[in-house]
């Protein structure tokens, strides 16, 4: 014990040595945000051109943060899931079927579909109870629906892809895949919903052909959860472990859109803010993911102790998430202002928005990282799988903190009213 606490105190005797310790899961780590932060980018512009169907379906804008939060928390799950069963030797890395795999695949689609339906019924319910003008709530159902399924069908394979090719090149999946996997849902979820709106446009022509297609996908998602359950007991576990975490999830997701939708208008008329959302949530999310997916795994190899105070590796992770912070936030805030200014926006000038970016960043992982600790070793002392719990929540958790923490940190530094 002596000696493992001198070992503990010798990694943290200084930040240099620190980093040459732990250079491998940083490097890794800082590789995979990168990458979250080139898909975030995409996502910002997408949603700083985005005003014209803002206006034309009031209320969309309550629908995104949670869409695109829940892309993350199951897809992320789903990673961490094929992290640990490739890390134990339950999953082949060959890409192999089986049983294990299968299951796994049907709970990722069944749950985007089932949370699809609550969150466009939550986002209706949150627009009546704070009186937001928007669309009905057929029209919230058609769009989430089919912007999940057309996400899943880009998700599933690139997910499986990214997760296997990691781990057969030597690395870490925990470190690579949630961040790489929130960066494409954030790329893709966006374009789905446009997608969803556009068609959902052709189908306004017939009202009485837009309601059978929505009943017909209505029913189509409950008979495939009452299959999912049937169908296995790793599935059904999977999927009543999971969807009360992701009902959950997004409620959290759906405030986060009602937050912004509060602030619409000024969020419209400083596209610079606009486009940080995407990229201070994306990023934010990935770094806690990394987190959440790295102790999830520590618990089951044993590395970490599931203790009420957190100590040596848990620690070692948390001095990470910090030092990858300090990179990224000031980085994407640029990204952010540079970006706007390109396109022949205005933007809030980069000191400001490298500021907001860097103190929201700071406060929100200093937060995090507790919540994320204490999610992990209590779920994980109930005999209930982190891979299932702790990412949704912990992602969706701060899906709905970034946003208010990133509004009023610019609240104070712009000295606007927003």
């Amino acid at each position: 014990m002596k000696t493992k606490k001198k070992k503990i105190r010798s990694s943290l005797s200084s930040i240099p040595d620190f980093i040459t310790e732990h250079n491998s899961v940083i490097k890794e780590s800082f590789i995979a945000l990168l990458i979250c932060a080139l898909g975030d980018l995409f996502a910002g512009i997408i949603l700083g051109n985005m005003t014209f169907f803002l206006k034309a379906f009031p209320g969309l804008l309550v629908i995104i943060p949670g869409a695109i939060g829940m892309r993350g928390n199951i897809f992320g799950s789903f990673a961490s899931r094929l992290s640990t069963n490739l890390h134990i030797g339950m999953i082949s890395p060959k890409f192999e079927r089986s049983e294990q795999l299968n299951s796994n695949i049907v709970s990722a689609f069944v749950l985007t579909m089932i949370l699809s339906l609550f969150l466009a019924v939550l986002a209706k319910i949150f627009c009546l109870a704070f009186n937001f003008e928007s669309i009905p709530l057929v029209d919230f159902i058609f769009i989430s629906i089919m912007a999940g399924v057309i996400s899943n069908v880009i998700m599933l394979p690139i997910t499986m892809f990214i997760s296997f090719r990691s781990f057969n090149h030597g690395w870490d999946p925990d470190n690579v895949t949630t961040p790489v996997i929130a960066a494409v849902g954030d790329l893709f979820t966006l374009p789905a919903i446009v997608a969803a709106v556009l068609i959902l446009s052709y189908l306004n022509s017939n009202m009485l052909i837009k309601y059978i297609v929505s009943l017909i996908i209505v029913v189509c998602v409950v008979i495939a959860f009452v299959y999912s359950i049937k169908m296995s007991d790793e599935s059904k576990k999977i999927i009543t472990q999971s969807t009360p975490v992701l009902l959950v999830s997004s409620v959290l997701g759906v405030s986060a859109g009602g937050i912004l939708n509060s602030s619409i208008e000024t969020l419209l008329t400083n596209p610079s803010l606009l486009t940080l959302l995407p990229l201070f949530s994306g990023e934010s999310g990935s770094l806690i993911s990394i987190l959440s997916a790295r102790l999830s795994s520590a618990l089951h190899y044993g590395v970490i102790e599931p203790m009420k105070r957190p100590a040596g590796e848990s620690i070692h992770n948390f001095l990470i998430c910090y030092i990858l912070a300090i990179v990224m936030f000031p980085l994407i805030g640029f990204i952010a202002e540079d970006s706007t200014q390109i396109l022949g926006l205005s933007g809030v000038g980069f000191l400001n928005i490298i500021s907001i970016s860097l103190i929201s960043g700071i406060i929100l992982i200093s937060v995090m990282i507790f919540v994320v600790y204490y999610i992990s070793i209590t779920s994980y002392n109930r005999d209930l799988d982190p891979d299932n719990i702790v990412i949704p929540i912990s992602t969706s958790v701060t899906d709905a903190i970034s946003s208010l923490i990133l509004i009023s940190v610019s609240l104070l530094i712009l000295g606007a009213a927003i």
